[in-house]
Protein backbone atom coordinates (compact mmCIF):
# COMPACT_ATOMS: atom_id res chain seq x y z
CA UNK A 1 0.00 0.00 0.00
CA UNK A 2 1.43 3.47 -0.98
CA UNK A 3 1.18 5.98 1.96
CA UNK A 4 2.23 8.65 0.44
CA UNK A 5 1.96 12.05 0.41
CA UNK A 6 3.59 12.10 4.00
CA UNK A 7 2.79 15.50 3.49
CA UNK A 8 -0.29 16.25 2.22
CA UNK A 9 -1.17 20.22 2.59
CA UNK A 10 0.00 23.33 4.28
CA UNK A 11 -1.96 26.60 5.49
CA UNK A 12 -1.57 29.59 7.49
CA UNK A 13 -2.70 30.02 10.72
CA UNK A 14 -3.86 33.50 9.52
CA UNK A 15 -5.17 34.01 12.99
CA UNK A 16 -2.25 34.78 14.47
CA UNK A 17 -0.88 37.14 12.09
CA UNK A 18 -0.47 40.63 13.42
CA UNK A 19 0.79 42.62 11.05
CA UNK A 20 0.56 41.06 7.36
CA UNK A 21 2.10 43.89 5.91
CA UNK A 22 5.22 42.77 8.02
CA UNK A 23 8.15 40.56 6.09
CA UNK A 24 7.73 37.61 5.55
CA UNK A 25 3.84 38.29 5.37
CA UNK A 26 4.52 40.75 2.92
CA UNK A 27 5.72 38.63 0.00
CA UNK A 28 3.07 38.15 -2.74
CA UNK A 29 3.37 34.46 -2.74
CA UNK A 30 3.15 34.15 1.14
CA UNK A 31 0.26 36.81 1.81
CA UNK A 32 -1.77 35.17 -1.16
CA UNK A 33 -1.47 31.82 0.36
CA UNK A 34 -4.66 29.60 0.85
CA UNK A 35 -3.49 26.08 0.76
CA UNK A 36 -1.03 24.29 -1.27
CA UNK A 37 -0.76 20.62 -1.74
CA UNK A 38 1.33 18.47 -2.27
CA UNK A 39 2.06 15.66 -4.84
CA UNK A 40 2.54 12.06 -3.40
CA UNK A 41 5.93 12.11 -5.44
CA UNK A 42 7.31 15.12 -6.25
CA UNK A 43 6.44 18.81 -5.80
CA UNK A 44 8.65 21.53 -7.54
CA UNK A 45 8.33 25.28 -6.19
CA UNK A 46 9.57 27.46 -8.92
CA UNK A 47 9.78 31.52 -9.54
CA UNK A 48 12.10 34.31 -9.70
CA UNK A 49 14.66 35.60 -7.38
CA UNK A 50 12.96 37.11 -4.64
CA UNK A 51 9.30 35.50 -4.92
CA UNK A 52 9.27 33.48 -1.95
CA UNK A 53 11.26 30.30 -2.37
CA UNK A 54 13.66 29.31 -0.03
CA UNK A 55 11.36 31.20 2.45
CA UNK A 56 8.61 28.91 1.57
CA UNK A 57 10.85 25.40 2.20
CA UNK A 58 12.36 27.17 5.07
CA UNK A 59 9.11 27.12 6.63
CA UNK A 60 8.30 24.12 5.18
CA UNK A 61 11.18 22.37 6.62
CA UNK A 62 11.08 24.33 10.13
CA UNK A 63 7.65 23.55 10.56
CA UNK A 64 8.32 19.42 9.84
CA UNK A 65 11.20 19.49 12.65
CA UNK A 66 14.53 20.20 10.32
CA UNK A 67 17.32 22.73 11.32
CA UNK A 68 17.51 26.01 9.64
CA UNK A 69 20.58 24.91 8.10
CA UNK A 70 19.64 21.61 6.64
CA UNK A 71 20.34 17.46 7.10
CA UNK A 72 18.82 15.01 9.27
CA UNK A 73 16.66 16.21 11.74
CA UNK A 74 19.34 15.50 14.25
CA UNK A 75 21.36 18.39 13.00
CA UNK A 76 20.39 20.81 15.44
CA UNK A 77 22.68 24.08 14.67
CA UNK A 78 22.94 27.20 13.44
CA UNK A 79 25.72 29.10 11.96
CA UNK A 80 23.63 33.25 11.80
CA UNK A 81 20.33 34.16 13.16
CA UNK A 82 18.39 34.59 9.27
CA UNK A 83 15.00 32.52 10.05
CA UNK A 84 11.91 34.17 8.72
CA UNK A 85 10.13 32.46 11.77
CA UNK A 86 7.08 31.85 8.65
CA UNK A 87 7.23 28.03 10.00
CA UNK A 88 5.46 29.41 12.99
CA UNK A 89 2.76 30.23 11.57
CA UNK A 90 2.51 27.12 9.38
CA UNK A 91 -0.80 24.59 10.08
CA UNK A 92 0.02 21.17 8.78
CA UNK A 93 -1.61 18.32 7.14
CA UNK A 94 0.22 15.22 7.48
CA UNK A 95 -0.36 11.86 6.58
CA UNK A 96 -0.61 8.80 9.37
CA UNK A 97 2.01 7.13 8.34
CA UNK A 98 5.26 8.79 9.30
CA UNK A 99 8.24 8.30 6.83
CA UNK A 100 11.39 6.38 7.68
CA UNK A 101 14.32 8.71 6.49
CA UNK A 102 14.22 12.39 6.30
CA UNK A 103 16.22 15.43 5.00
CA UNK A 104 16.64 19.00 4.27
CA UNK A 105 19.38 19.70 1.12
CA UNK A 106 19.95 23.47 1.68
CA UNK A 107 22.75 24.90 -1.27
CA UNK A 108 23.23 28.06 0.10
CA UNK A 109 24.29 26.36 3.92
CA UNK A 110 25.51 22.82 3.03
CA UNK A 111 29.34 24.16 3.03
CA UNK A 112 28.03 24.75 6.86
CA UNK A 113 26.79 21.01 7.37
CA UNK A 114 29.34 19.70 6.00
CA UNK A 115 31.34 21.11 9.16
CA UNK A 116 29.00 20.15 11.50
CA UNK A 117 29.42 16.33 9.89
CA UNK A 118 33.16 16.49 10.62
CA UNK A 119 33.10 18.66 13.94
CA UNK A 120 30.53 15.31 14.90
CA UNK A 121 32.19 12.95 13.56
CA UNK A 122 28.66 11.53 12.00
CA UNK A 123 29.85 10.77 8.42
CA UNK A 124 28.95 6.94 8.28
CA UNK A 125 25.72 8.15 5.87
CA UNK A 126 28.52 9.63 3.78
CA UNK A 127 30.71 6.57 3.37
CA UNK A 128 32.80 7.72 5.83
CA UNK A 129 34.74 10.14 4.26
CA UNK A 130 34.42 14.54 4.87
CA UNK A 131 32.35 16.49 2.65
CA UNK A 132 34.94 18.64 2.57
CA UNK A 133 37.23 16.12 0.76
CA UNK A 134 35.16 16.53 -1.98
CA UNK A 135 34.10 18.95 -5.00
CA UNK A 136 30.43 20.39 -3.71
CA UNK A 137 28.63 18.71 -6.56
CA UNK A 138 30.37 15.77 -5.55
CA UNK A 139 29.08 15.98 -2.01
CA UNK A 140 25.97 16.93 -2.80
CA UNK A 141 25.48 13.62 -5.05
CA UNK A 142 27.27 11.90 -2.05
CA UNK A 143 24.51 12.88 -0.23
CA UNK A 144 21.61 11.44 -2.80
CA UNK A 145 22.85 8.44 -3.35
CA UNK A 146 24.37 7.01 -0.32
CA UNK A 147 22.80 9.05 3.00
CA UNK A 148 19.24 8.94 1.34
CA UNK A 149 17.81 5.25 1.83
CA UNK A 150 14.57 5.78 0.72
CA UNK A 151 10.82 5.90 1.92
CA UNK A 152 11.62 9.25 3.01
CA UNK A 153 10.58 12.79 3.25
CA UNK A 154 13.42 15.11 1.64
CA UNK A 155 13.27 18.30 0.95
CA UNK A 156 15.94 20.42 -1.49
CA UNK A 157 16.46 24.01 -1.80
CA UNK A 158 18.19 24.67 -5.26
CA UNK A 159 20.10 21.28 -5.44
CA UNK A 160 21.01 22.13 -8.88
CA UNK A 161 23.72 25.18 -6.93
CA UNK A 162 26.50 22.48 -7.08
CA UNK A 163 25.54 20.55 -10.24
CA UNK A 164 26.88 20.39 -13.65
CA UNK A 165 23.95 19.81 -16.27
CA UNK A 166 24.99 15.87 -16.98
CA UNK A 167 24.94 15.98 -12.71
CA UNK A 168 21.68 17.27 -12.83
CA UNK A 169 20.61 14.21 -15.16
CA UNK A 170 22.16 11.64 -12.94
CA UNK A 171 20.67 13.57 -10.05
CA UNK A 172 16.86 12.62 -11.47
CA UNK A 173 17.83 9.21 -11.86
CA UNK A 174 18.70 8.93 -8.27
CA UNK A 175 15.36 10.93 -7.42
CA UNK A 176 13.58 8.71 -9.42
CA UNK A 177 15.00 5.69 -7.66
CA UNK A 178 14.04 7.14 -4.26
CA UNK A 179 10.28 8.05 -5.49
CA UNK A 180 9.81 4.30 -6.26
CA UNK A 181 11.18 3.14 -3.11
CA UNK A 182 8.38 5.09 -1.55
CA UNK A 183 10.02 8.70 -1.28
CA UNK A 184 8.65 11.99 -1.54
CA UNK A 185 10.18 15.14 -2.40
CA UNK A 186 9.63 18.92 -2.22
CA UNK A 187 12.54 20.94 -4.35
CA UNK A 188 12.69 24.64 -5.18
CA UNK A 189 14.47 24.91 -8.27
CA UNK A 190 15.46 27.18 -11.44
CA UNK A 191 16.89 24.08 -13.03
CA UNK A 192 15.11 23.13 -16.20
CA UNK A 193 16.50 20.08 -16.63
CA UNK A 194 16.11 18.94 -13.02
CA UNK A 195 12.03 20.41 -13.16
CA UNK A 196 11.60 17.80 -16.15
CA UNK A 197 11.04 15.05 -14.13
CA UNK A 198 7.48 13.58 -15.36
CA UNK A 199 4.19 13.18 -13.44
CA UNK A 200 5.15 16.06 -11.00
CA UNK A 201 3.42 19.17 -9.34
CA UNK A 202 5.05 22.35 -10.14
CA UNK A 203 3.81 25.60 -8.42
CA UNK A 204 4.93 28.99 -9.47
CA UNK A 205 5.48 31.83 -6.98
CA UNK A 206 5.10 35.25 -8.16
CA UNK A 207 3.87 38.87 -7.86
CA UNK A 208 0.25 37.30 -8.91
CA UNK A 209 0.96 34.52 -5.66
CA UNK A 210 0.88 31.04 -5.95
CA UNK A 211 -0.50 28.94 -8.67
CA UNK A 212 0.07 25.65 -10.45
CA UNK A 213 1.26 25.53 -13.85
CA UNK A 214 2.98 22.85 -16.90
CA UNK A 215 6.56 22.45 -17.36
CA UNK A 216 6.63 23.83 -20.72
CA UNK A 217 4.80 26.91 -19.49
CA UNK A 218 7.06 27.75 -16.90
CA UNK A 219 10.17 30.68 -17.86
CA UNK A 220 12.63 28.47 -16.96
CA UNK A 221 11.99 26.33 -19.77
CA UNK A 222 10.46 28.88 -22.02
CA UNK A 223 13.72 30.97 -21.95
CA UNK A 224 16.23 28.16 -21.87
CA UNK A 225 14.48 27.04 -24.95
CA UNK A 226 14.40 30.51 -26.83
CA UNK A 227 18.01 30.67 -25.63
CA UNK A 228 19.44 27.74 -26.41
CA UNK A 229 17.70 28.32 -30.35
CA UNK A 230 18.71 31.77 -30.85
CA UNK A 231 21.75 31.90 -29.07
CA UNK A 232 23.59 34.01 -31.32
CA UNK A 233 21.29 36.02 -31.73
CA UNK A 234 20.53 36.42 -28.16
CA UNK A 235 24.26 37.50 -27.60
CA UNK A 236 24.05 39.77 -29.99
CA UNK A 237 21.22 41.74 -28.34
CA UNK A 238 22.24 41.32 -24.70
CA UNK A 239 25.84 42.54 -25.76
CA UNK A 240 24.67 45.25 -27.81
Amino acid sequence: MDFKPYLLEISLKRHLIEHADAYPFSIPSVAKLEKLTFHPDVTFIVGENGTGKSTLIEAIALAMGFGPEGGTKNSRFSTANTVSGLHEYVRMVKNYKKPKDYYFLRAESFYNLATYMDETGYLGGYGNRSLHERSHGEAFMTTLTMKLKGEGFYIFDEPEAALSPSRQMTAITAIHDLVRNGSQFIIATHSPILMAYPNTKIIQLGEDGIRETHYEETEHYRITRDFLNKYKQMIEILTS
